[in-house]
């Protein structure tokens, strides 16, 4: 892969470095904020050799598969300047002036469609999670390993536990021991404020000084604490993400009166002063009677017994394909906390892995299909169902069942019974990370045979399904 020619090429079609905010990757898109979407040449962009798809958003995506975007991601940020194209030596001049005026207007009426409060919430929650997804499954990986075989010795009965465990439990405690202050961080990027002001905030919330503040007050309950008004940890991600959102508020006030030789002072002291008043007394139990009534949806949905878990999961399951699809699955990633913090596991994630398996069984189907007829699609096929098994689904999405059409609707379809089983099951993960196979160490023990079954149903059914229709005229002219 020519990184050079490659990023040239992404810059040039995003509008050139000076049309480029900021430009950072996820585990296979290449995401850019862009100034002037009518600068972006979306069809150039899709001709660029190793461009799966283009996603037009408020953060354009442009996905290039697993590998590829981090070193894409890595090489532009190294080698331009975005927003200053006459400092720059290696920046384009050419900056795709030859969008149609009815391309443009069409780009504007997609974002202007696109901009309502609820999906730019999302767009929000997913641009602060995406910088710590390798992260999260690094993390998340030591301590399905680590848990695994910690099980397995208690089942044995040996409670000498080796240092090769504790290890590994270290580095995964690393992360989710203190992800509020990764949050805390990364969301102050996002919404304008000072990194590591956000960071204090999010480690104010899980401070053990929180009980003693409750006790001293009286909003502690010593029989049940977990139904104190206060405690440490109380409104998770939740309320670290709407303490540091006040935290920007409040900082750019404070910093737009406050005289420049006090600045340095004055601002961040009274900015993070007044958030944590904020947070500690009202975000932190108002998030938390939240939290709980969003767990209490969740626990309807798939952590029932009987029809509704069934249900449940089949709704969810079946509809994270179109999530998938824009680029807002991230913004589950705090219900995964938020179940992991209240429960010790994370039901939501299992059933939602199925709708990646239901595009396998698809592809596989598709690619059968398309034996003699269209060698090229074929191909694509065996690039992508490997990342595929493994957990990553755009390849697959948008390389074979968006574009043909009928498999992205019967690959929802077998991803949603495969998590109705998965729901019914009570299958759970002591973490979150990859998808597939890959998931199968983060699952509980005495679960992972139940969520390799969930995984069989969705390839099976989802190839049975994808087989039985009528062949879309798209294979012959993908």
């Amino acid at each position: 892969m020519d990184l050079e020619k490659i990023s040239k090429q992404i810059i040039d079609g995003l509008g050139g470095v000076h049309n480029i905010s900021y430009l950072t990757n996820c585990m296979t898109r290449v995401r850019a904020t862009v100034k002037d979407t009518s600068k972006v040449d979306i069809k150039y962009l899709k001709t660029i050799d190793v461009v799966i798809s283009v996603i037009e958003d408020e953060t354009m995506q442009v996905v290039v598969g697993p590998g590829k975007s981090k070193k894409i991601g890595d090489y532009i940020n190294e080698n331009y300047v975005f927003g200053n194209e006459d400092n720059n030596e290696k920046a384009s001049n050419a900056s795709r002036e030859n969008v149609s005026r009815d391309y443009v207007a069409e780009a504007k009426a997609k974002k202007a469609q696109s901009n309502n409060g609820f999906k730019k919430a999302l767009k929000k929650i997913a641009n602060i999670f995406v910088p710590l997804i390798p992260a999260i499954i690094a993390a998340g990986l030591c301590n399905g390993i680590a848990g695994y075989f910690e099980n397995t010795l208690a089942v044995k009965g040996i409670k000498d536990i080796p240092l090769w465990i504790t290890f590994l439990k270290t580095v995964g405690g690393a992360l989710f021991g203190y992800l509020s202050i990764y949050v805390g961080i990364n969301a102050a990027k996002e919404f304008g404020a000072t990194p590591g002001l956000g960071g204090i905030i999010g480690g104010i919330t899980i401070s053990t000084n929180i009980d003693i503040i409750s006790k001293s007050l009286g909003l502690f309950n010593e029989s049940n604490r977990l139904k104190s008004i206060l405690i440490s940890g109380k409104g998770g991600i939740i309320g670290v993400i709407v303490g540091v959102a006040i935290l920007a508020f409040i900082e750019k006030r404070i910093r737009k009166i406050v005289p420049d030789m006090l600045d340095n002072i004055v601002t961040p002291l009274v900015s993070v002063g007044l958030t944590a008043l904020l947070t500690v007394f009202l975000i932190m139990p108002a998030a938390g009677f939240l939290s709980d009534i969003l767990m209490k949806i969740l626990e309807v949905l798939i952590m029932t017994e009987g029809p509704m878990a069934i249900v449940g999961g089949f709704i969810l399951s079946a509809s994270f394909l179109p999530l998938l699809m824009v680029g807002l699955h991230h913004g589950l990633i705090p219900f995964y906390v938020l179940q992991l913090e209240k429960f010790g596991s994370v039901s939501l994630f299992p059933v939602l892995c199925m709708a990646g398996a239901g595009q396998i069984g698809a592809a596989a189907a598709i690619y059968l299909k398309a034996k003699g007829r269209n060698e090229k699609l074929r191909n694509v096929i065996r690039g992508a169902l490997p990342v595929g098994l493994l957990g990553i689904g755009e390849p697959l999405l948008y390389g074979v069942t968006l574009p043909l059409g009928t498999p992205f609707i019967t690959a929802s379809l077998a991803g949603g019974f495969a998590g109705a089983f998965c729901a019914s099951m009570k299958v759970s993960s002591i973490a979150y990370g990859p998808a597939g196979l890959t998931a199968i160490p983060l699952m509980l023990p005495n679960k992972m045979i139940y969520y390799f079954i969930s995984l069989c149903i969705a390839y099976v059914l989802g190839f049975v399904f994808t087989y039985l229709i009528k062949t879309p005229k798209a294979v012959d002219e993908y």
